[in-house]
């Protein structure tokens, strides 16, 4: 690590959790970001600050004026941009060391599982149940964490599974794959600060993973009611019926 390095990170290396080597292992790492909205946004900019190594961003959307108000990442002269354009030069500011890759196109399930192969963590930033299904078996197959966010209205919800770790179950076991979400932000809203909530806890369990041997997160939800400011933790069985995940398919 050179001393630039040593300086830019010394509140990681400070703490015992993560130190010197801990902060090796983040600059070793390779992350994708699925998403470049109001979740992903905060997400990589911490990512980033916090020395990445190498951060692979995908979204096939470009900035839209409704945008600006939670996505954070993109400001007003990168309206009609494509998001991960606005993203990178955003993040290169704010860690130049940080390499960025970028995927500006909607991934097939191929190209997202050696996507997900190449990495060592996966955050599912997306706001669609298509993309996180697909998202959710990629990281089965590969065996990669995934680290699952959402935000709506007033509410938020964070998850992680991990793969092949004991019983830890998948997002699948939570939601069917036949299901639909009658409600999206653009239907129904979403105040400013939330996604930058979890969209930051998708990011602090992200460094958790990387830089911890013993992570016990593993296989639960967090349920964050903004109104009431209170949060619910749940552990989520492994459903042994799951179509990705259950006993029948591993």
């Amino acid at each position: 690590m050179k001393d630039s390095q040593l300086l830019r990170y010394s509140r990681h290396i400070l703490l015992p959790q993560i130190d010197v080597d801990g902060q090796q292992s983040l600059l070793d790492s390779r992350v994708l970001i699925v998403g470049l909205g109001g979740l992903g946004s905060p997400a990589a900019m911490y990512l980033a600050a916090a020395g990445v190594g190498h951060l692979i961003i995908n979204d096939y959307d470009q900035v839209d004026l409704s945008n600006l108000q939670r996505q954070i990442l993109h400001d007003t002269p990168s309206i009609g941009m494509a998001k991960t354009e606005s993203a990178m030069r955003v993040l290169q500011r704010i860690n130049p060391d940080v390499k960025i890759g970028c995927q500006n196109q909607r991934l097939s399930e191929k190209a997202l599982e050696q996507a997900v192969k190449d990495v060592d963590v996966v955050l599912d930033c997306s706001d669609n149940l298509m993309t996180r299904f697909a998202v959710n078996r990629a990281c089965h197959q590969q065996r990669k964490p995934l680290v699952s966010g959402a935000v709506i209205r007033f509410e938020g919800q964070l998850m992680v599974f991990q793969p092949g770790v004991g019983a830890s179950p998948c997002y699948n076991c939570l939601y069917h794959g036949d299901e639909e979400l009658g409600e999206t932000c653009s239907q129904s809203g979403v105040v400013a600060p939330l996604p930058g909530i979890i969209g930051s806890m998708q990011a602090l369990e992200a460094i958790k993973i990387l830089t911890m041997r013993d992570y016990a997160f593993n296989g639960m939800v967090l349920l964050f009611d903004a109104l009431a400011m209170e949060w619910q933790r749940i552990r989520l069985p492994k459903n042994p019926n799951c179509l990705t995940c259950g006993a029948a398919i591993v």
